[in-house]
């Protein structure tokens, strides 16, 4: 884990792939103030759907990193209190909690259900 980072997952890679206005804005506000804007690397999966040289500009401008094992286990643990979320999200969140806490996503439903199990976790729509 490197320096203060927030965290985007899949719906906010997206959009900031479609150059979605709120994207942009949080993602020039996150690098204007020295943080990092990262993803875990299973957030690829989800996103990924071929090379393009939108989709590369913008994994060039992501910190992109490896899931490590304490991050599955509080996943995992994170299932098992809150049935309805998906495993990615749960990624995602135990990621995020790693971090700042900050998450930006464009399912702030699903991941204020993961807030149950990461109280610190600050979900913002994108």
């Amino acid at each position: 884990m490197t320096g203060p980072a927030i965290t985007f997952d899949t719906g906010a890679l997206i959009a900031l792939e479609r150059h979605k206005e709120r994207a942009m804005k949080v993602y020039r506000h996150a690098k204007d103030r020295g943080l990092a804007v990262a993803a875990p690397n299973v957030t690829l999966a989800e996103w990924w759907r071929g090379r393009t040289d939108r989709r590369e500009a913008v994994l060039r401008g992501l910190l992109v990193e490896p899931v490590s094992h304490e991050v599955m286990k509080l996943a995992g643990m994170a299932l098992g209190k809150v049935p309805k979320a998906t495993t990615i999200d749960a990624i995602v969140a135990a990621f995020a909690a790693q971090r700042t806490g900050i998450v930006y996503t464009s399912d702030v439903a699903d991941f204020d259900a993961l807030r149950a199990f990461f109280p610190a976790l600050r979900v913002f729509a994108i």
